[in-house]
């Protein structure tokens, strides 16, 4: 049971699919809705643009069919002719076909916003495949196209028949008037067949979109097992990340053993801890961990500290607290000042005994280290 539920797709598509999706192509459409656009782009332009459009065209009509008949039998004239007619009927339209272009980027915009894919518009052999064909002829998607299909189909020819049936009059009165009042009655009766299918497709649109929008999340909706693998992809392979782990901590590892001979003192649990100190005599700050480790990082870093001839000194209570609260390049607390200054003046005293030839000085064997720290030392 637990596995026919991770294969079901019951989970929300993420960003990742969703960008994906995108980059395919893939975004939510509707057809209806961009019929709708340029039939109301269409009415809003015959509206406002349609006695200038009429006009235009009645001069278009006039000057065509009244022209000088010696421009006829002259070639060069009749392309001139032709190219003055051509200007006018362009010009005529334009403020039109720019409204209706404009419409018909809104659509696209409107539902998902403009996608260009390039993979989209690829040849693939799967959009020839004849068993996807059918599959698709006999999908969801196409039944709901043949039942809107249907819908618009009934619903723009019971329109046209009621605009038809209304105007029936005019219509027949076309035939008894002049060419100017015919073209005029001619755009009034195109403008309210445009406003009566757009207010027949506002209908349908509005059950397509969302629709369209149901769908397609629908086709973009994930298994709980495809969400666990895009998690792991995302945030890596467990192998990956514990092989980038290790790599940095071998060069934190690394960095830190470069310090190792410049410290003042590395102090030792003496076997388990190791912390290498550094300290500023110059300066204003506390001494600072910068390095530390246990076991087989403390070996590594007490034969550095022989090597270089680091003082390495044994105080097992110290080391561990150092070691358990301090992060490498951080400077030690305040609770700690007394202990390690211990530490540090008996080096000190070292180095002075060596140069100077005077009685070897005691090293201490008491340190100051506070209860909170010795019960937070793991």
């Amino acid at each position: 049971m637990a596995e026919d539920n991770s294969q079901q797709k019951t989970e929300e598509p993420t960003e990742r699919r969703l960008q994906e999706s995108r980059k395919k192509g893939q975004t939510a459409r509707s057809k209806e809705l961009n019929t709708l656009l340029s039939l109301m782009a269409a009415a809003i332009g015959m509206v406002f643009l349609g006695q200038y459009l009429m006009t235009d065209l009645f001069q278009l009509m006039t000057q065509g069919l009244a022209f000088e008949p010696q421009r006829i039998r002259n070639a060069d004239q009749m392309f001139e002719v032709m190219r003055e007619q051509a200007a006018m009927g362009v010009g005529a339209i334009l403020p039109l076909l720019g409204l209706l272009i404009v419409a018909a980027f809104l659509g696209p915009v409107a539902m998902g916003g403009m996608v260009f894919s390039f993979e989209a518009v690829a040849p693939k052999l799967e959009k020839i495949n004849p068993v996807k064909g059918l599959g698709r002829m006999f999908g969801l998607q196409s039944l709901m196209e043949l039942i809107k299909a249907l819908c618009k189909f009934l619903l723009v020819g019971a329109a046209a028949v009621v605009i038809i049936y209304y105007s029936m009059e005019s219509l027949i009165g076309l035939g008894f008037t002049t060419i100017f009042a015919a073209v005029a009655s001619a755009g009034d009766l195109l403008l309210w067949s445009f406003i009566g299918f757009s207010a027949v497709l506002i209908l349908v649109a509005g059950i397509d979109v969302p629709f369209q929008l149901w769908n397609h999340k629908q086709q973009l909706m994930m298994t709980l097992q495809e969400v666990k693998d895009e998690m792991k992809e995302s945030e890596g392979r467990p192998e990956v990340k514990s092989q980038v782990r290790r790599m940095q901590r071998q060069l934190s590892e690394s960095r830190m053993m470069d310090a190792v001979p410049m410290a003042d003192v590395v102090i030792t649990n003496p076997t388990h801890y190791a912390v290498a100190l550094k300290y500023d005599q110059d300066g204003t700050g506390a001494p600072k961990v910068i390095a530390k480790g246990q076991d087989f990082v403390a070996k590594r870093i007490r034969e550095l500290a022989k090597a270089h001839d680091v003082p390495v000194f044994e105080a097992p209570p110290l080391a561990r607290a150092l070691h358990g609260m301090v992060e490498i390049g951080h400077e030690i607390p305040g609770d700690l000042f007394k202990a390690v200054a211990q530490v540090l003046a008996y080096v000190y005293q070292l180095k002075t005994f060596n140069q100077m030839q005077q009685v070897r000085p005691t090293a201490p064997s008491y340190f100051d280290v506070p209860e909170r720290y010795r019960g937070e030392i793991v």
